[in-house]
């Protein structure tokens, strides 16, 4: 399936996803979860990303803030607020510092809170999605605030994108492990 242009689509992609990457999760052995993330030997893995994330918990709570980064978005500009997407003075080219703050916030927080707390957040997302119509997620226009992408495509690349990148990262990693 390519990149959804569709309500229907993007539920699916998002659910698909979501329960790949959870059953990948579910066959994590032991040592394969206590053993840190090390890419690099790898020198086609440049972005910071691989860098960064040294275990489960740390994709988890990344995509949790993903997620919370579109939800406050949604609600704040949904109430009349004029709320961007990226927080205060991060921009796209910026974005990363942003994504190291979210993994210094989490170093205390469990796999399990993580685990918990990215469960919580894509139900809210999927949620939220529910409540737009194809049109009004997928139409170049449909809110002023999105700016002149859709309001799907965040949707997306919060959800089963990125869901698709940490399935990519957990692979690597369990190549590493064997």
């Amino acid at each position: 399936m390519g990149r959804p242009t569709t309500k229907s689509d993007l539920i699916s992609a998002s659910a698909e996803k979501y329960d790949e990457m959870n059953g990948l999760i579910a066959s994590l052995t032991e040592e394969e979860l206590t053993t840190p993330f090390d890419f690099s030997k790898d020198v086609r893995k440049k972005e910071a990303h691989w860098g960064r994330d040294k275990n489960l918990r740390d994709v988890l709570v990344h995509l949790y803030e993903w997620h919370q980064l579109l939800i406050q978005w949604v609600r704040g500009n949904r109430q009349g607020e004029d709320r961007k997407f990226l927080p205060g003075t991060i921009n796209w080219k910026t974005y990363g510092v942003m994504n190291v703050d979210f993994w210094k916030k989490h170093q205390n927080t469990t796999l399990e809170e993580a685990k918990e707390m990215l469960a919580g957040s894509h139900q809210e997302v999927m949620e939220l999605a529910e409540t737009f119509t194809s049109e009004e997620l997928f139409s170049k226009g449909a809110y002023s605030w999105v700016g002149g992408s859709t309001l799907g495509s965040y949707f997306v690349s919060t959800t089963s994108s990125h869901y698709q990148w940490a399935i990519k990262k957990l692979k690597a990693h369990r190549k590493n492990c064997s």
